[in-house]
């Protein structure tokens, strides 16, 4: 590892959040040079990493997740914790911007010393998961942040991206009962390891406790996300702070049960596997594109797909003949 690399990983070790912000940026960088850089970084900082609690959280539009979070931050640094937190702001399919605002949305948490919070694009990677969110996630945990909170963009088809990276998978909801789970696709609340009815509080308070029961109802016809775990739904208001303690609990009680059965240490290897894989199959298809006999190709076979003039699977060996070599493709 090079000297500014060295001095680097020692300013995160240290709980710099300055340089754990330089390295974050590095890490999300495409540069191959740059890719090389944080590759070294990470083995480096491998030994340090491991003993966060990670928490992933996704709720539909309007529910909430900032409030919460910040509510729950505020709340776990005051238990003697420090937070990080990996916000994955919605980008444009269009131009690849974001909004990027969610320091803003948590003024109260991001003045706290205990916490650090990077917003991060979500790209064109679906479920609103940035890729290089768990190489971030094993950063903030080398910079000693002992919770990690992974807030998705919002319910999307791909939301087992952030289960697969997590420890825990927090599904909020609206006081809305039957209707609204009714609107939620069923995989997405089967990989909730805790279910929790947001906005608990005056006039909504009533149907809080209603959807609560719903909830529960509906959550034992399912299969439970983990184990021999059983989801609990939970409500509380983040605007008031009931229920907050109950939730952090909660969490508590599951990590000591998964830890003292070997589940949670079984699906950390299982989702590095699985990171293995993805990383495998990101990096095929970039280097698919890149390969120059490919990108001659690419653009006039694309235009016969979708004039009908050929099939997309004869398209598809065309160019993967490209991109392997003559019959390779078949092998």
């Amino acid at each position: 590892m090079t000297a500014d690399l060295d001095v680097l990983a020692q300013g995160i070790r240290r709980g710099d959040r300055r340089a754990l912000a330089r390295a974050i940026t590095l890490v999300e960088s495409t540069r191959r040079d740059h890719r090389r850089r944080a590759e070294a970084l990470l083995e480096a900082l491998l030994p340090e990493t491991g003993r966060g609690v990670r928490i992933g959280i996704s709720g539909v539009p309007g529910v909430g997740k900032s409030t919460f979070i910040e509510a729950f931050g505020q709340y776990v640094i005051n238990q003697g914790h420090r937070v990080a937190v990996l916000a994955i702001d919605p980008s444009s399919q269009r131009t690849g911007g974001s909004i990027l605002g969610d320091k803003t949305r948590m003024e109260h948490l991001s003045r706290r010393h205990e916490a650090f919070i990077r917003p991060s694009p979500a790209g064109a990677t679906l479920g609103g998961v940035a890729r290089r969110s768990r190489e971030a996630m094993l950063l903030c945990e080398a910079a000693g942040f002992d919770v990690v909170l992974v807030e998705t963009v919002g319910v999307g088809q791909s939301e087992t991206a952030v289960a697969d990276m997590v420890d825990l998978f927090l599904l909020l909801l609206l006081p809305g009962g039957g209707d609204e789970l009714q609107g939620i696709k069923k995989g997405i609340v089967e990989l909730a390891d805790l279910v929790v009815v947001n906005k608990a509080d005056g006039a909504l308070l009533e149907a809080a406790q209603l959807a609560v029961a719903e909830y529960r109802h509906a959550l034992t016809l399912l299969r439970p996300a983990t184990g021999d775990w059983r989801t609990p739904v939970q409500s509380c208001s983040a605007r008031t702070g009931d229920g907050i303690a109950l939730i952090w609990e909660t969490i508590g009680r599951y990590r000591d049960q998964l830890g003292v059965s070997g589940a949670l240490a079984a699906r950390r290897a299982d989702q590095a596997n699985a990171w293995l894989w993805n990383e495998i199959r990101e990096s095929l298809v970039e280097a698919f594109r890149a390969h120059p006999d490919v990108r001659g190709a690419l653009a006039a076979l694309e235009a016969r797909v979708r004039r009908g003039d050929l099939p997309p699977t004869a398209a598809a060996m065309d160019l993967l003949e490209l991109f392997l070599g003559k019959g390779a493709a078949l092998a």
